[in-house]
């Protein structure tokens, strides 16, 4: 009986300390982080953007991908059921495909977590216990190996290192949402195994050179801060430091382009200076990095990370904060490279690649650098991801996704209707299907994201009607509601509830763009700096009803790229808050494509809010010229040119292709007149 009772007793202070800490990364003991995580829950959107956003995610993106996964089209959960020996069959789906089943469980538990349906905690748990069964004696779990009768680690394309990382994750917050450990459970036993496997004396080039998809870092780091054993941070570190230092042996790799830069491995993350390889892989590598460094406090690591982070945002990223220029290409070290980043400042539109993941990836790595730094560039790339390339990704619907985010799109690009991966409209499933549930369990969560706790206070990181109950790190009590319709008006009113009576910091962010905001507290001048780029800091003796309103010019301007970026030369883009907008053929004359296109510089824009486009958007209203080109020959003289002055409207990039089959750009032409 006094066993029982030990266990009984075990099992909620297990329960109760993690339902304690109980961010997205849970961050909140991490001794080298300035920006710690609010819980899972404690921001609720309320209205507006994220609300909207929100509710379609709740109602439609879930349940819908619920029945692919579930279903036979994706086929994720008869995986599972066939390893378990509760099914017959062959596993079908890519070898990444449990990890894609993972992500989407973790957009369940974000959505469970604000809107407590229980059916979807049932749900949750008849999974969980077909993944347990699934799970062998020693803790191996991965649906494709066991059921084809496969190697373990005999090939790297395997993915058993992405899928692990992906099965942590979604463990940890299964379990800070729920209390539960049956999920939590299955994790332990597989990075124990994992632990056993790797933590070896004399381990071979073949598994040194392994985890080249490296969810399992943010994973693991995950785990650790869960169940505070520190073997599984230990193994974190392992998986960044064999990077580039084992010979490079193809023998038990799939295809040349899984060697070199393409998976990170011809430089030791610490040497590296430039962004490397397959886009995805390495912006999952640099972020479960920076969770090391959250925990560790490394500097070399550390320096690494913001030359790296430096790298990508001001050399080769999109104006839509996506990443990874191209489908095949090269790197810097002319190793070949698949879905990836090639050389600085080389942006092509038409054939830009900017996978989903990828774009979502450059947000994540953001999170984790703002929770170190707590600097305002970091939530600005956030943001820039969120509302442009990371949801270009979806529908409005919510039903339909892009894989491939290119800057434009015409009838001579994306025409190859055999391509897995880029098309020109959204499609109900893409057979490589990681983006969709990334994307999905992204929307799900941008609450948590939305405010940071500082020593004494509180950050406001993304502006949207919500509503935030949490504790500050001291464990008082606050409460704050954001009024707003951000990103169509600048206009942010946050209202003080219940809080402590010290002074404490409530910090607003203030992005790069937004030159020349005001904040007034009660209706008088803040009388702090308010600097675009920086977070404004106020610090006084709040108390309840307090107002402070920030207003934030939300003028349209003109974007140009660097001189360096030959491919906009003498083109713009037209950007207004964090939103980039676009030009879409169904808002040009039937006859005209998208390349005949050209913008004035003296164009009258026009800002109109139509609430029933495309969701609810702003548009911009625009002239803009129209010319045909004199001839479909590669060179043709520059003779005849004939002008067309027409009124069009622009619309946010992240809603183009909702309107049927259609031709887009971000870039136009100027015309200096």
């Amino acid at each position: 009986m006094k066993k029982l009772l030990l266990i009984s007793l075990s099992i909620v202070v297990f329960s109760s300390t993690f339902a304690q800490n109980r961010g997205i990364i849970n961050n909140t003991e991490s001794p080298n982080v300035k920006f710690k995580s609010i819980n899972i829950g404690d921001c609720t959107w309320t209205e507006g953007f994220w609300a909207d956003k929100f509710k379609v995610c709740e109602q439609t993106m879930v349940p819908y991908m619920g029945e692919l996964l579930c279903g036979n089209t994706g086929h994720a959960l008869n995986n599972f059921k066939i390893a378990a020996g509760l099914k017959e069959g062959e596993h079908k789906g890519m070898k990444w495909h449990d990890g894609d089943f993972y992500k989407w469980m973790e957009a369940e538990m974000y959505v469970y977590a604000q809107n407590k349906d229980e059916k979807i905690l049932a749900d949750l748990d008849s999974y969980i216990a077909i993944i347990g069964k699934a799970q062998q004696p020693d803790g191996y779990l991965q649906t494709q190996v066991t059921v084809a009768g496969r190697e373990r680690y005999g090939n790297r394309q395997y993915h058993e290192m992405y899928n692990s990382g992906h099965l942590y994750t979604s463990a940890c917050i299964h379990n800070r949402i729920t209390g539960k450990t049956n999920f939590l459970d299955i994790a332990i036993k597989h990075a124990d195994n994992l632990y056993d496997t790797f933590m070896v004396d004399n381990l071979s080039d073949d598994l040194k050179r392994f985890g080249f998809n490296q969810t399992q870092i943010m994973g693991l780091v995950e785990l650790y801060r869960t169940t505070k054993n520190k073997k599984y941070l230990e193994l974190a570190e392992l998986f960044i430091n064999m990077r580039g230092e084992s010979a490079s042996n193809p023998s038990k790799v799939a295809g040349f382009k899984f060697i070199g830069d393409m998976v990170q491995e011809r430089t030791p993350l610490r040497d590296e200076k430039t962004a490397e390889g397959h886009a995805v892989l390495a912006l999952y590598f640099y972020a479960g990095a920076a969770d090391v460094v959250a925990e560790t406090g490394e500097k070399a690591l550390l320096d690494a990370l913001d030359r790296l982070w430096d790298n990508v945002v001001n050399k080769k990223m999109y104006v839509t904060g996506a990443c990874g220029q191209t489908h095949h290409g090269v790197s810097s070290h002319v190793d070949m490279v698949h879905e990836g980043f090639i050389n600085e400042y080389m942006m092509p539109n038409l054939t830009a690649y900017n996978e989903t993941c990828a774009n979502i990836c450059n947000s994540m790595f953001s999170y984790r650098m703002l929770g170190i730094h707590g600097e305002s560039k970091y939530a600005d790339i956030m943001e820039l991801v969120l509302f442009n390339s990371a949801l270009s990704g979806i529908s409005i619907e919510g039903k339909d996704y892009f894989y491939a985010n290119p800057l434009r799109v015409c009838n001579h690009s994306h025409d190859n209707p055999d391509a897995a991966t880029e098309f020109d409209q959204r499609i109900p499933y893409v057979e490589c299907f990681c983006c969709p549930p990334n994307l999905v369990r992204t929307i799900a969560k941008i609450s948590g994201w939305a405010y940071s706790l500082t020593n004494n206070g509180l950050a406001v990181n993304l502006y949207g009607g919500n509503k935030l109950t949490t504790n500050l790190l001291d464990g008082s009590a606050i409460q704050l509601t954001q009024v707003t319709k951000y990103p169509w008006e600048g206009a942010v009113k946050i209202i003080v509830g219940k809080c402590k009576k010290d002074a404490f910091q409530l910090m607003l962010r203030i992005p790069d763009w937004a030159k020349e905001s005001k904040i007034l507290v009660n209706g008088k001048d803040a009388e702090v700096e308010v600097k675009a780029g920086t977070y404004a800091i106020l610090e006084r003796n709040w108390k309840k009803g307090d107002e402070i309103l920030l207003d934030m010019p939300m003028d349209v301007k003109l974007m140009e790229g660097n001189p360096l970026i030959e491919e906009v030369r003498n083109q713009v883009a037209v950007k207004r808050g964090p939103v980039v907008y676009c030009v879409e053929s169904p808002d040009l004359p039937k006859e005209a494509g998208i390349l005949d296109v050209y913008f004035p510089r003296t164009s009258k824009l026009e800002v109109n809010y139509k609430p029933d486009l495309l969701g609810g958007v702003a548009t911009i209203s625009a002239d803009v010229k129209l010319r045909k080109a004199n001839s479909d020959e590669m060179y043709s003289e520059v003779k005849n040119v004939k002008w067309e002055t027409y009124k069009t409207q622009l619309v946010p990039y992240f809603s183009w292709s909702n309107r049927g089959k259609s031709e887009m750009t971000v870039w136009m032409p100027i015309v200096w007149e």
